[in-house]
């Protein structure tokens, strides 16, 4: 890479650093998919799902920083946040009003560890043979 003239300095300035992988950064809250831990969804966030698995990172990835959804009421993030302040861990709550993700929380480092399975996946998933009770046996219920 050659020195940088003053055209370079003034595009900088003026529209910031160049990134790499911009979607990327956009849906992972300002950091790559290679750098992540554990990635939780807006949803596990709210419903604290994730939090056993985002603890156990967190015991063995003490280095790491936890970066959090603005986008998801503070009311969601008590556990997350107290599960950080637990294991001594930075957070950042990022609010990016150009990006629509669905990511409620992500544990990262500031650098590569190019881990294969970020997501946590849905333990409860319903039996597909088992049918939605209907009013009527609802109501039967009642008085039987």
């Amino acid at each position: 890479m050659g020195k940088k003239n003053v055209e370079d300095y003034l595009t900088e300035g003026i529209y910031g650093s160049k990134q790499t992988k911009r979607a990327e950064r956009k849906k992972f809250l300002g950091t790559i998919r290679e750098r992540i831990v554990i990635a939780l969804t807006k949803g596990q966030v709210m419903t604290d799902k994730g939090l056993e698995k985002l603890d156990e990172a967190m015991k063995s990835n003490n280095d790491a920083k936890l970066l959090i959804n603005g986008h998801v009421s503070s009311k969601f993030l008590k556990e997350e946040k107290a599960l950080a302040k637990k294991h001594n861990i930075a957070y950042t709550v990022i609010t990016n009003n150009d990006a629509d993700t669905d990511i409620g929380a992500v544990l990262t480092y500031d650098h590569a560890i190019d881990k294969e399975d970020i997501f946590i996946q849905n333990t409860e998933e319903k039996d597909e043979t088992e049918k939605p009770a209907s009013f009527f046996s609802k109501v039967k219920r009642w008085f039987t």
